[in-house]
């Protein structure tokens, strides 16, 4: 080889070798900062989450106070968002005759997501006179209500009064109110959910599967592959929304439904229906709590011209001692499900509808009614706010768009409508 040839392929290797070294050295930093949000998620969410402690000296009551609407003096958006999401509501009639009926120890494992400041938990064991009850009096920066008032803006961005949040436009400075914030970068990662939306592996099983996995099916998602974090599907622009299955938009966005219809003969039709997990990052729809029924129905040209065709239920059933599974039915990301359906057609006019109820709550609607069944013996504060919640789950449900085709009139002749997604619930 010639001296120029030797040259070149000298300059070739040194080239790959610094790809290569800029390769590792940019997957090992990659992996510090992956250790560094690990490790802040770990600490911010240890449990039971330490008090607050004294605020500053030299701080306001409105930068010191733990209240949502404080915090809306400023924060207009984010409170105005957090006002009407179920974070909000986490402390609802559902939990708090629960808490009626719990010991101390017990409500505490509910109360580390649903209103886990140690502020809370105090208020909460005054209100029900445990033995853990602070003797003191609350600080002046906490509310009254504040253990009424659910996951609030504290619970997430609060640690011995210094104010925590993504990194953002403004950044931080001390000159701010309230001493300004730090920035954490794990505020946008999904792990941060997990605390409260994934149970560890020894948590509670049915039929060996953990009643809480959403973070793990997630994780193991194509979203997760593509970067796509459950912030950027339940937190848009950041929005303090955490829009989920109580949402028809979300759930309009994330099952995609198909209704076919066949002509066989001059009697006969098929009719048939597909469903697939179009939109959510984990299963549709995660946790054992909601339940999506497709039902699929024949109308004529009279009102008593109506026949139901049959219905699935995607969802996992699970009875109320959460001891059997009855049915897994739910979709992972892309997974679809097809129910098909025969029938005689007399002569006339006839259409075919794919409606689809969604149930948020049903489990809670079947466990509250057993549990108003079960204890005669509750107190009549507990027997009101449990059936509060059982009207509030039933209340819950609703019905998404219709889908409807007119049967054809010539045999082998078919049909198809398909369910578009609503541009403005579409994860990104």
């Amino acid at each position: 080889m010639s001296p120029r040839g030797w040259r070149r392929l000298v300059t070739a290797l040194l080239a790959v070798l610094l790809a290569a070294a800029a390769w590792w050295g940019w997957q090992a930093w990659l992996a510090r900062q992956d250790r560094v949000v690990q490790a802040f998620i770990a600490g911010h969410w240890a449990q039971p989450l330490a008090p607050q402690g004294k605020a500053p000296a030299n701080w306001s009551a409105l930068e010191a106070s733990l209240e949502p609407q404080s915090c809306g003096q400023c924060h207009a958006q984010q409170f105005a968002d957090w006002s009407t999401s179920l974070h909000s509501r986490a402390v609802g009639p559902g939990l708090r005759w629960q808490l009626r009926t719990f010991e101390p120890a017990q409500a505490n494992q509910c109360l580390n997501c649903h209103a886990p400041l140690a502020e809370q938990k105090a208020l909460t064991a005054l209100e029900h006179g445990w033995p853990n009850a602070p003797a003191a009096s609350a600080p002046a920066f906490v509310g009254a209500q504040l253990h009424r008032q659910g996951l609030v803006c504290a619970a997430c961005h609060v640690r011995a009064h210094q104010r925590f949040g993504p990194p953002g436009v403004v950044a931080p400075s001390a000159s701010q109110p309230h001493g300004g914030y730090v920035a954490a970068a794990g505020f946008s990662d999904s792990r941060f959910c997990s605390s409260c939306h994934q149970f560890p592996p020894d948590g509670r099983r049915v039929n060996g599967k953990l009643v809480e996995d959403t973070y793990e099916e997630w994780r193991v998602s194509p979203y997760a592959k593509e970067g796509r974090s459950c912030q950027s599907c339940h937190m848009p622009g950041r929005r303090h929304l955490w829009r989920g299955v109580h949402d028809a938009s979300m759930v309009d966005a994330a099952l995609g439904r198909e209704l076919r219809v066949q002509r066989l003969d001059a009697t006969r039709i098929r009719v048939s229906a597909v469903m697939r997990n179009r939109g959510a990052g984990h299963r549709l729809p995660t946790y054992l709590v909601p339940k999506i029924r497709v039902e699929l129905h024949l109308y004529g040209e009279r009102p008593a011209d109506h026949l139901r065709l049959g219905h699935h239920v995607i969802g996992r059933t699970v009875d109320v001692a959460l001891e059997r599974e009855l049915a897994d039915t739910r979709l992972a990301p892309g997974e679809q499900q097809a129910i098909s359906f025969e029938t005689a057609v007399p002569a006339g006019a006839w259409r075919v509808v794919l409606r689809t109820v969604v149930a948020p709550a049903e489990h809670y609607e079947r466990m509250f009614a057993e549990m108003d069944r079960r204890h005669p013996e509750f107190d009549v504060t507990t027997r009101n706010l449990l059936h509060e919640a059982r009207s509030a789950a039933e209340a819950a449900r609703f019905t998404l768009p219709d889908l409807t085709l007119a049967v054809p009139a010539a045999a082998g002749a078919q049909a198809s409508a398909q369910a578009s997604a609503p541009a403005s619930a579409v994860a990104n």
